[in-house]
């Protein structure tokens, strides 16, 4: 058996530690890999950052002698998996030396820009550089989108595309409840719920000329006038079944260096069950999605006129969710994706 820590940035609540490590565990286990996840950041971190309260200092300060302490015993191990980083602000050179045994560097996000823009960017002079040194270092590394396999390819030629994946089993398309309108959803997390701000004048029009409702999952809303809004906790227990009482799933985005490193995996969660969607045609959204399975939306004229033809045209939006489940199937299926992680381990454990 080889046994591999998991140093994930994040606790279970956070959907990059659920799907990108923890649902491989029992499948990793049948193939003689046992995945140990020991996250820096709990739950109780997350559960205060989505409610837009600070961690309470005693629970970092508690995470950090706990991630301290494991580390300690990194070597009853094989190799390491890092998620993102091992410490926020710690350079890269004492993380170096924290980091005994072979790693695998696993990301899926743009945190390389972490501490070169916007809020962190005046710590850029002694960080700005943090994320190249450990990617550099690492022997292997596996990236979620392909920006962010280009990117780590500049620094490490040992790069696996890894994109975060669901299981097809567990999302997979059921009976639709008659909703008696039509229903738009989203998915997501407080930090990008904010990118909602886009739909507003266009599902502000299209309120006025049919019913609508609109459910958000797992973020707080815009005010939009004509639509019923409906907000929703994020449970991983119903998940699933609210996904699928949509009529289509979106994912506006803006374009910059951030989103075109995403993942685009709500475009995965929406299409594993058969809905078509309609999103921003920024990074990864291209290559997860095509003109077979959604419609791609520039400004807000596109997403009313995409809002309306989804709306006028069942026939074609079943046959566009018929086809996004296929793509998922085929490539961002947790079943034909577990040999690439297995992969990697394999490799860094030599």
């Amino acid at each position: 058996m080889t046994h591999v820590l998991v140093l994930s940035l994040y606790g279970p609540l956070a959907a990059s530690t659920r799907y990108r490590f923890m649902q491989f565990i029992p499948e990793l286990g049948n193939r003689g890999v046992k995945l140990d996840v020991q996250p820096l950041l709990d739950d109780h971190y997350i559960r205060a950052r989505f409610n837009n309260r600070s961690a309470p200092i005693f629970n970092i300060l508690g995470s950090i002698l706990k991630r301290l302490k494991i580390l300690k015993k990194q070597k009853k191990y094989d190799c390491l998996i890092v998620h993102c980083e091992l410490f926020p602000f710690l350079p890269a050179w004492i993380e170096r030396i924290l980091l005994k045994i072979p790693y695998i560097y696993d990301f899926d996000d743009a945190f390389y820009l972490k501490y070169k823009t916007n809020y962190f960017s005046f710590r850029s002079i002694f960080l700005g550089s943090k994320f190249d040194a450990i990617i550099s270092g690492a022997n292997e590394v596996t990236a979620g989108s392909h920006a962010l396999e280009k990117y780590a390819k500049l620094f490490n030629k040992n790069v696996s595309l890894l994109p975060t994946v669901v299981d097809a089993n567990i999302f997979f398309p059921k009976e639709k409840p008659d909703n008696n309108a039509f229903h738009i959803g989203w998915i997501g997390s407080p930090s990008t719920a904010p990118y909602l701000s886009e739909l507003i004048k266009p599902l502000t029009q299209l309120g006025r000329e049919i019913k609508v409702i609109f459910t958000i999952i797992g973020g707080k809303a815009p005010r939009i006038s004509n639509v019923e809004i409906r907000e929703v906790a994020w449970s991983e227990l119903t998940e699933v079944d609210f996904i699928n009482s949509f009529d289509i799933g979106v994912m506006p985005l803006p374009n910059n260096m951030w989103t075109q490193g995403k993942c685009a995996f709500k475009l995965i969660q929406y299409m594993s069950c058969s809905l078509p969607i309609v999103a921003s045609p920024v990074g990864e959204n291209l290559v997860v999605a095509d003109k077979s399975c959604g419609l791609f939306a520039n400004d807000e004229k596109d997403w009313l006129n995409a809002f309306r033809y989804m709306n006028n045209h069942p026939k074609e939006r079943a046959r566009m969710g018929a086809n996004g489940r296929n793509r998922i199937i085929e490539k961002y299926s947790l079943s034909n994706n577990i040999s690439i992680i297995e992969r990697a381990i394999t490799k860094a454990c030599k």
